[in-house]
């Protein structure tokens, strides 16, 4: 009996001592499962070269999970399995950036800048991080597509400056309002969009503009004259607000003066005076500065051939139409007139 008992025990011994040798040969196939890497589907056109760890449905080992405090592409990850932390890496990456400009606000898909985030790759650097550790989130641009938005944008916003225009209403001068232009800082716009989607950044971006001054505001004109033809009166004003009318002689009937809006192209002191190419002054010889000269002292040309405001010797003429088509003032006159305008002062000379 003693013989089969030890026998018993014996057989009892190898079938125990078989099993845990099953136990060991199995345990390396659960952590084989365990660290069993599948590609995971990713967006854009991140290549799937990264790799993330799963669990086996074959047995109850907790899945890896990421250290504390890590963080990637400024997304918390810190806790995670690689799955879930790849899924909050994406889903923060793939919201729109928000460009605001001025009023108007614009949320763009990553995807219209050609942006591509290669989360596996961090993802598999994030697994084997120490705890707090900041893992960089590689991000390509296209530049081409972001200039191409932006110069788009700036079609759409930008505005020119807008001049103040001057016109005649009820025989007065009226100027209407400048208005200021904008223009988007093209350069720096595509810098800040560049950078926010390298930098994974989804705060708001205000992208700035350019405020473009207008060249001429109501404000600022400057002085108008306007020449009332019938009535033999000059009127000056400093934009819209009138300063000094004045009396002049205007050209008789045979040599009118024109009708039109001109401007002072010309100021001469002291000019000499050359006799124009018509019948009148036929056989006449330039007369030089001096008391004798029919233009006085002063003389402001316009833009009308051969036509100006210049003082006049013959202060009896003043009042009335006899010149050959300029326009006489009394030389003091002419001489303060002359300080107060420019080479480009408007001239509107109407049949009132």
């Amino acid at each position: 009996m003693r013989r089969p008992a030890l026998t018993a025990i014996a057989l009892a011994g190898c079938l125990l001592g078989g099993g845990l040798t099953a136990v060991v040969v199995a345990a390396p196939g659960a952590i084989g499962a365990l660290l069993a890497s599948t590609t995971t589907a990713t967006t854009g056109t991140e290549p799937a070269t990264g790799t993330l760890p799963t669990t086996s449905t074959t047995t109850t080992t907790a899945p890896a999970r990421i250290a504390a405090g890590v963080k990637v592409g400024g997304v918390a990850v810190g806790g995670m399995t690689p799955a879930d932390a790849y899924t909050a890496v994406r889903t923060v990456f793939e919201r729109p950036l928000v460009l605001v400009v001025g009023k108007h606000r614009f949320q763009v898909a990553p995807e219209s800048f050609g942006a591509v985030a290669y989360a596996l790759k961090a993802i598999d650097r994030a697994t084997t991080a120490a705890p707090g550790t900041a893992v960089r989130l590689d991000v390509t641009v296209s530049r081409r597509k972001v200039v191409a938005y932006v110069a788009g944008l700036a079609r759409r916003l930008d505005r020119p400056a807008l001049d103040a225009q001057l016109s005649l209403r009820n025989l007065k001068p009226w100027i209407s309002q400048s208005r200021t232009g904008l223009s988007l800082r093209q350069k720096p716009a595509v810098r800040l969009i560049v950078s926010a989607l390298q930098a994974n950044r989804r705060a708001p971006i205000r992208l700035r503009q350019t405020v473009i001054a207008p060249k001429v505001t109501r404000a600022k004109f400057g002085p108008v004259i306007v020449i009332r033809r019938s009535s033999n009166h000059l009127y000056l004003y400093r934009g819209m607000e009138f300063t000094r009318l004045f009396a002049v002689a205007t050209g008789q009937n045979t040599y009118p003066t024109p009708l039109g809006r001109f401007q002072i192209v010309v100021k001469w002191r002291n000019p000499w005076w050359y006799p124009p190419n018509s019948p009148w002054a036929a056989g006449q010889k330039p007369i030089p500065p001096g008391p004798n000269n029919p233009l006085g002292t002063r003389w402001m040309g316009l833009s009308a051939p051969g036509v100006g405001i210049h003082g006049t010797p013959n202060d009896s003429s003043i009042g009335y139409s006899v010149s050959h088509g300029c326009i006489r003032m009394h030389i003091p006159d002419a001489e303060w007139l002359f300080v107060r305008v420019r080479v480009g002062t408007p001239v509107y000379i109407v049949a009132a």
